[in-house]
């Protein structure tokens, strides 16, 4: 639990540290998947899936093989 803690941290210094009244959904959601991705490989595939709109299994056999790379 508390690596889930850790991670939600991090997501809001890097929102206090913009510095702006609204942040795009989409660099929140980029900042999620960096944190699911060190935190949880399965979490992160499932949190991409839905945020990416995978629409076919290409694209999450695509995804998966950029996650093995790292």
């Amino acid at each position: 639990m508390s690596e889930i803690e850790t991670a939600i941290q991090k997501i809001q210094r890097k929102l206090m540290a913009q510095n702006e009244q609204e942040v795009a959904s989409s660099v929140l959601g980029e900042w999620m998947m960096e944190e699911l991705r060190a935190l949880d490989e399965v979490a992160y595939m499932r949190f991409a899936s839905v945020y990416r709109q995978f629409q076919d299994i290409e694209a999450f056999k695509s995804e998966i093989d950029k996650l093995m790379k790292k």
